[in-house]
């Protein structure tokens, strides 16, 4: 796993972070947004965000709606990134609570241990969300979930392998992320599907011959990948939990040369995926809706503060995705989307 962010990255988080930092302790208020020229509005306060990691443009955009939602509402938001580490995210909770923060919103980087940095926010007052990765402890609370209905997009995964070797049968990896609560959810789902599959009388039996921590990342879906293809050569397709894992395993593939035996099915929808998909180097992926998920976040939020009751969880259902979709996705249509495809 990549722990620390390049100079850019790290560059960009202080920057978006300084105006909410130096807000006012007695009410958390910053120092005035981005109005694009009109009269400077009054600021109410402002929001903590610790993303999992920027490094993935998912929970960039994420973090981009939230912050243009926020600021339609009188908020600023501060932006962090855990880079998947959660001591980190405990120490930027601890942070955000010493800034006197109106709510915090987090990915969680471990599902189960962030629960006494999320008690101690409790503790301070001040309410947690999360999005995308589910809390799954008991040790702190928070008020409301958004995210993708992961179970059901790791079913829609299941779903296009059995379409994909439903009547051939073949061996299959998972590149998982054990740690994150959405990806056991996804990995899951799918694994469920596979298994009703191969439990009907007289099924071309579809053999997950290996389970191995991705973390989601790039340079560790390519790394597990080549252990995978290298233990089993009779190897037929992969589920990658995100775009980042399965575009890791399409690199090590393409360099064993096993890029035509090998099928991919990803999961998430970003750019990069999308791209893969109509490029042909990745088959389908059950994609998901960041904007929808930070917009809903802080929407939940407002209604949270004005005293309405708001749903413990607000899951958002995924779509599979194919080579058809992505020839009239207009997000794909523009030169820069083309001149990247595949990447």
């Amino acid at each position: 796993m990549v722990r620390t962010l390049s100079l850019l990255a790290a560059t960009t988080v202080c920057l978006i972070t300084v105006g909410c930092g130096d807000a006012p302790q007695t009410d958390g208020a910053g120092q005035g947004g981005n109005t694009d020229g009109q009269t400077s509005q009054e600021i109410k306060g402002c929001i903590g965000y610790s993303a999992l990691t920027l490094t993935n443009p998912f929970f960039k955009i994420i973090a981009d709606t939230m912050t243009e939602e926020a600021r339609e509402h009188g908020y600023e938001m501060s932006v962090v990134s855990a880079n998947q580490d959660v001591v980190r995210q405990s120490e930027q909770i601890d942070e955000f609570i010493v800034q006197g923060v109106a709510a915090i919103v987090l990915n969680p980087a471990d599902s189960a241990s962030i629960g006494q940095a999320i008690k101690k926010a409790n503790a301070a007052g001040i309410p947690v969300f999360t999005n995308d990765i589910k809390y799954a402890g008991d040790s702190g609370e928070v008020v409301c979930h958004v995210a993708t209905n992961n179970l059901q997009g790791g079913r829609l995964a299941g779903e296009a392998m059995v379409k994909l070797l439903g009547e051939s049968g073949g061996e299959v990896a998972v590149l998982d992320y054990p740690d994150v609560e959405s990806c056991h959810m996804r990995t899951r789902g799918f694994q469920e599907i596979v298994s009703g599959h191969n439990a009907q009388e007289g099924a071309a039996q579809i053999n997950v011959v290996k389970v191995l921590n991705g973390e989601g990342a790039r340079e560790v879906g390519y790394t597990v990948t080549q252990d995978i293809i290298t233990a089993h050569p009779e190897l037929m397709a992969i589920f990658a939990i995100n775009d980042p894992s399965a575009l890791g395993a399409r690199a090590a593939l393409e360099e064993a040369g096993l890029q035509d035996q090998v099928t991919i099915i990803g999961f998430d929808g970003e750019l990069a995926g999308k791209q893969a998909i109509l490029a042909g180097k990745i088959l389908c992926d059950p994609i998901q809706f960041p904007k929808k998920m930070g917009r809903r976040t802080i929407e939940l939020m407002m209604q949270h503060f004005d005293g309405e009751e708001v749903p413990d969880e607000e899951l958002i259902p995924s779509q599979l995705y194919y080579k058809a979709d992505a020839e009239q996705d207009p997000e794909l249509q523009t030169d820069n989307a083309q001149s990247g495809a595949g990447a």
